[in-house]
Formats: structure tokens, sequence, C-alpha cells
């Protein structure tokens, strides 16, 4: 016998099916072939020699005279004596007992890295025909793989064999005999008994029930100053694909990263165990097995038993305990004043995301950036960050989205859950005032204030005239008022604070200094 793509010719020995027609007889009226050993003595001698050299699919029309036939005697009723037999054949199956499995690999793909092994689990879809080509079965028209394990009993003998060493994509022919497929009896249902079975194979997946993930790093920065651990947060992109490359998930084509826990139990065990020991701005191939997957079951788009490709690339991640990160790369020689709760800033930066990513730039937009530290006016990261800090200073502050912009994000802007970089510059600082004050007197007080401050001597002092007081004194240097907030603001604060009937003049009766206060106000 050669091999699928050959013809296969009848020879003494080989087991044989046809069809025969003939006046006396037809195996069409019994809709059952004729099965039988050629040369071993179970025909007339003339279909011996007859269907020597045929091969499958073949028809002749063979005449055998009398003495190669029934010869004198014919056969009581059916064949009278020295009768001249004519049959119609068509051989439809063909095979030796010695013959073996027949593999024929008509599609391997240039990446191998694994073959079928005794005990592995694989999908597969397949076609199945006999040796004439007449279809019995197809798991494409059911629309779902075969799945099952390899050489532990649970397929036929020969399909056992026929599917060792393959590798994923790989496409084969596999002919089997009838004695390790189906034998004398045959299924049942659609095979008949003594029929050689062949069977069209595209593998799609394979795995162990022992394998763990397998991960294969693509990119690694190199500078990786840490790595992820059990209980980090990940933002990460993914695509997500089977084995044979099928597509069934991907975060870009959602313009999102995937956002959680890692080895708390929130994603799939295998992508829990995958994602641990990355580094920002690494690109891994984690393969998972159906057992650290979605199982037997699958879910969604994702078949059962089915091995998962999950291609990553880690945007950023951190920890809910982590505080900020300060790193500074340029001090002044003189560094001595400080930044602390109160004092004005204005300074530059530029904000980025982890990998790189471009937020925002007051460089680019050609102004500062003005706050009043302490007082909630950017996100408490940064609030962090900007203290004890000297003008002309520059660093690096990396904040965690806790002490950010949180899970929420800034639509549009910053993502959800994203670690910010500020590179800032600290370009000027304006002291601000002892804590609990919006207004301090920069030397002694007069003894006579609610005097000067009532101009007209009415005994009432209204807030024009309380607010030209101060505002001469903040212009003449004898007082100050908190730098970075609204000064009129501050000052009808103070002037509130003294009407304390609220009647919208302050008398000499309610005006108090600051320490003549048991409670705070602003003089």
């Amino acid at each position: 016998m050669g091999t699928f793509l050959q013809v296969g010719f009848t020879k003494v020995g080989l087991f044989i099916l046809f069809s025969l027609l003939s006046i006396w007889v037809s195996s069409y009226d019994r809709d059952s072939t004729f099965n039988v050993f050629v040369g071993k003595g179970q025909l007339i001698a003339g279909m011996d020699q007859a269907l020597v050299g045929m091969c499958v699919n073949e028809r002749r029309f063979v005449k055998i005279p009398p003495k190669l036939a029934y010869g004198s005697d014919g056969v009581s009723g059916v064949i009278p004596p020295d009768s001249v037999l004519h049959f119609d054949v068509l051989l439809m199956d063909i095979w030796n007992s010695e013959d073996q499995v027949q593999i024929h690999t008509y599609f391997k793909p240039p990446s191998c890295p694994r073959t079928i092994q005794v005990s592995d689990f694989v999908r597969y879809h397949y076609n199945g025909t006999f040796l004439d080509g007449t279809l019995f079965d197809s798991s494409h028209n059911r629309m779902k793989t075969y799945d099952t394990y390899v050489g532990i009993g649970w397929l036929i003998p020969g399909m056992d064999k026929g599917l060792l060493g393959m590798c994923v994509g790989e496409k084969r022919i596999i002919t089997i005999p009838p004695f390790l497929a189906y034998g004398e009896d045959g299924d049942g249902k659609d095979i008949p008994g003594q029929a050689s079975l062949v069977f069209d194979v595209a593998l799609l997946d394979l795995h162990n029930p022992k394998d763990g993930i397998s991960i294969e790093n693509k990119v690694v920065p190199e500078n990786c100053e840490r790595r992820s651990q059990s209980g980090d947060f990940l933002r990460y992109h993914y695509n997500g694909t089977l084995l044979d490359g099928t597509f069934f998930d991907s975060s870009y084509s959602r313009n999102r990263t995937f956002d959680t826990y890692i080895g708390q139990g929130y994603v799939i065990p295998g992508i829990d165990e995958g994602l641990l020991g990355v580094c920002i701005g690494e690109k891994r191939r984690i393969v998972v097995p159906p057992h650290l997957g979605y199982g037997e079951e699958g879910r969604g788009n994702i078949p059962g038993s089915a091995v998962l490709v999950f291609d990553i690339h880690v945007i950023d991640f951190h920890n809910p305990s982590d505080s900020i990160s300060i790193t500074s790369h340029y001090k002044p020689p003189d560094c001595s004043v400080l930044s602390k709760k109160g004092d004005y800033l204005k300074y530059h930066y530029n904000a980025s995301l982890l990998d790189g990513t471009l937020l925002d730039s007051t460089w680019n937009l050609g102004k500062t950036y003005n706050i009043v530290l302490g007082f909630g006016q950017v996100v408490l990261g940064m609030d962090m960050g900007l203290r004890e800090m000297c003008v002309g200073e520059k660093r690096t502050v990396i904040i965690p989205p806790h002490l950010g912009y949180g899970e929420a994000g800034v639509d549009g802007e910053v993502p959800g859950s994203a670690v910010l970089v500020f590179d800032i510059e600290l370009l000027e600082l304006v002291a601000g005032l002892p804590e609990g004050y919006m207004f301090v007197w920069n030397g002694e007080v007069s003894a006579n204030l609610f005097e000067e401050i009532d101009k007209d001597g009415d005994g009432e002092v209204l807030l024009e005239e309380f607010s030209e007081y101060i505002h001469a004194q903040v212009a003449s240097g004898k007082g100050k008022l908190a730098p970075g907030f609204d000064a009129e603001m501050i000052v009808k604060n103070m002037f509130t604070n003294q009407d304390r009937n609220g009647d919208g003049k302050v008398t000499a009766e309610e005006f108090k200094l600051k320490d003549q206060e048991t409670k705070h106000d602003e003089l």
C-alpha cells in the first residue's frame, strides 16, 4: 500500500469491500457491500483473479467462464450448469491485516514548539470519510471541535496513534484500517463493519493537565526599578487569542486598559500568576492552560478547554500602601528657604503617565501654575510633593492614584487609577502667614486702632472704611495679607468676623484683636 494520495491495488491476502451487480445476484439489492479476503479461496477462482490489481473506486466489468466459476454443476435454482458469469464490480475499500495507521502531513506551521504526547488534551476539527471519499462525520458541520485526551483509550486505537506528534496548526490525513478502528461490527450507526477510515485533521489546541503557565518576555525595559508583587494594582493592555491565533478579546479595541489587583483572585489564576514580577513598560506573552483559565466550560466566545494566549503590555502599577516618590534633580547653592503650608508657589511642570504619555505641561502653555500650599488647591500627592522645596529646585514627583485622581481619573484627560509623574521646577515662593491667620501686622499694633479705622469718628466702621484701611496698611508694609488668595474676599471675611451682630457695621464694643478673642478671628 502507498500513502493516501497514491492508489492502492488489490493483491493476494487483501481484504476488500466491493459492490457487484450480475444477472442473478446483486449486493445493491441487499444495500450492503460484499466483504471478503482475496486469494484465500473465499471466492470463485475467476473472481479471485479478476479483483487482483483493482484500486478503490475502480469499476470493472468481469466475465468469468464456467471452469473458473461454478462449472458443470452450477448453483441449484440460481446459476445453471456451464454458465458464463458477468459481474459489474465497484471496489469500495481495501486493507491488509499487516496494515498500520498511515499519516500524511500536508501543512505544518513554521514554528512547532510542542507536539502531542500521550495524556495530552487536544482540541481538533476533522472530516471523516471512507476510502471511497464518502463523508460519514464532520466536526466542522457541528461547528464545534472534538475535545479529548490522547493515548489513554478515549479514542479508537488508530486515532490515538495518528494524533501523536502533531503540533498546533498542523493538518494531516490519518488513514486507519478497520482493526484499529471499529472492526467487524462498525459503530452501529454510520460506519459499517470492516471499513477503513480516513480523517482529515486540523489541530487547534493542546495542553497537558500538568501544565503551568508559560511566559515569554518580548520587551523588558533596561531600567526596571520595581517589579510587580501580589497585592499591587496594575493597568495593562492585552490582546487575547487562542493557540491557533483566533482572536477573542482586546483592551486596545476598547481603547482602555484593563485595571486590576493581582494575586488576589480578581482575574483567572493563570493571569494572576503571569502578571507577577513584571516591570512598567514590559511586554510579555502569557500562555494559560484551561485549568488555569476558563476550564471545561469556557466563557463567552472562549470555547471550553481552550488554551489562552495573552500578549500583555504593562502601563503602570502601584500598591495601595504606596506614598509619593520624590527625586530631586537639582538644588541651587542657596536652598535654605523651604516651602511649607500656607506659602504661595509659582512653578512649572510636565505631567505624564508612567509609560511616558504626556498629559499636560505649563511650559507648553507658557505660564506658571500658582497655588497656596496646604489648602487643597492641588491633588494631595502634589501638595505633599511640593513641600520642603526651594526656589530653583527641580524634582520629579511620582503620585499613586489614591493620592492623585483616584479610580475615576479626569474624563478625557487622566485615566482612572493612573500613576502620575510630575517634573517640577519651583520659580517663586512667597512666604505664607502663620497657620490660622489671613492677615498679620508687621510691627506694633496701634493702641488706637479702632479710631484710626473709623476716620469719620462716628463710632461705627463700615466695610468700605475697613477695606480702605487694611489695604493701606498692606501697601505701606505695616500689614500683610495671606498670599495667593483674593484680597477683597479676605478683607470681607475679616470685617464679617468683627461684625458680631451682623448689622453691617462694627462698633468699638464689637472690635477685638486676635489675642483678645477666645476663638480665632482675623485680627
